[in-house]
Order: C-alpha cells, then structure tokens, then sequence
C-alpha cells in the first residue's frame, strides 16, 4: 500500500534508524504500540511530525504486515519502502487530493473550516468559499466543495509573498 511518513531530519523515528535506499524490516506491526507507522492521508503526517521545518516527509510502501485502528489514517506495518521525498508545498497538495479523492471521509484535525489563519507556517481550509489570511511566507491551501455536497471542485495554493499575495488580506479560491 502506499502511503505517507515523516521522520527527524536525519530519517529516525522513535529510535530507528530508517534506511533511505532498500526495505526496512521490523517483526510486528501494532497501531500505538510497535511497527513502522505512516498515514494514508498526508496531512496525518503534520499531527505526528508538525515541525516541518526539521523534519522530512516521504511516500511510503508500507507492506508486509498491516494494522490500523481508528485514529486518523495511521497504519502499522513491518516493512517499508521509501519511495520519495516530498517537500513541503507537495505534501500539502497531496493532502488537498487526499480529499478531493476521499470527499466524504473525516478531515485532518489540522483543515480548517470555510475560514483559516495561518499558523506555523501554513494553513489548509476547506468549505464552499473558503478563505484564508496568512503571515509573510505562509502556504495557502484552499479547497473548495460543490455547493451541494462535499465533493472537491477546486484547489488553489498560494503563497503570502507580501507584493502578489500580502500579509493579513483574505484571500478565496480564486485569488
């Protein structure tokens, strides 16, 4: 299965040492307990790894033995794969189709809803017209729902860069 992982900088968790090349193997896979942990959304990552600034964040192949339990998206599993590094503003949009691949299911306690101020650097708001303000630097993501149900029909990410996009202004879909 693929999924998504963050890790210190240096690729540990927990105490492991995560191989970047090859399988990392592990003998049981128990949500909260033991096992490598991922996500199937991306945006779980942020929960469990919310420093992103000194952390790093990657697909995953999550194989072997799985178990998951109803915490967000978190699996356990006793191998796993590294496939790519994402950086920041791709993990974000790999939230955004998270959702808008999987309109109906519960969000990310981290997206925010029809409005949303940036913290830590970013924020993600999600509703009918969602909006968004931000301060210098900050990433914007807005994902906005058809009027009449939850599915997603647009996503815009923007940058608070102080000349296009400026600090503290209210910016929609469509900005």
């Amino acid at each position: 299965m693929i999924a998504y992982k963050g890790f210190e900088k240096n690729l540990s968790c927990r105490g492991y040492q995560f191989k970047r090349y090859g399988i990392n193997e592990t003998t049981e896979a128990n949500c909260r307990q033991n096992g490598f942990h991922c996500a199937e959304n991306p945006l779980d990552c942020l929960v469990h790894y919310p420093n992103w600034r000194n952390s790093r964040y990657f697909v995953v192949k999550a194989f072997g033995d799985l178990d998951e339990d109803d915490w967000d998206t978190k699996i356990s599993c006793t191998k796993m794969e590294l496939k790519e590094e994402l950086d920041f503003s791709m993990l974000l949009l790999r939230g955004a189709a998270y959702m808008a691949i999987h309109p109906d299911r519960p969000w990310c306690s981290l997206v925010r809803k029809e409005t949303g101020v940036g913290n830590n650097g970013f924020v993600i708001v999600r509703g009918k017209q969602p909006k968004a303000k931000g301060r210098k630097n900050d990433l914007l993501i807005l994902v906005q729902e058809e009027p009449d149900s939850n599915e997603i029909i647009y996503v815009n990410q923007l940058c608070v860069d102080g000349i296009r996009h400026k600090e503290n202004e209210w910016y929609g879909i469509a900005d």
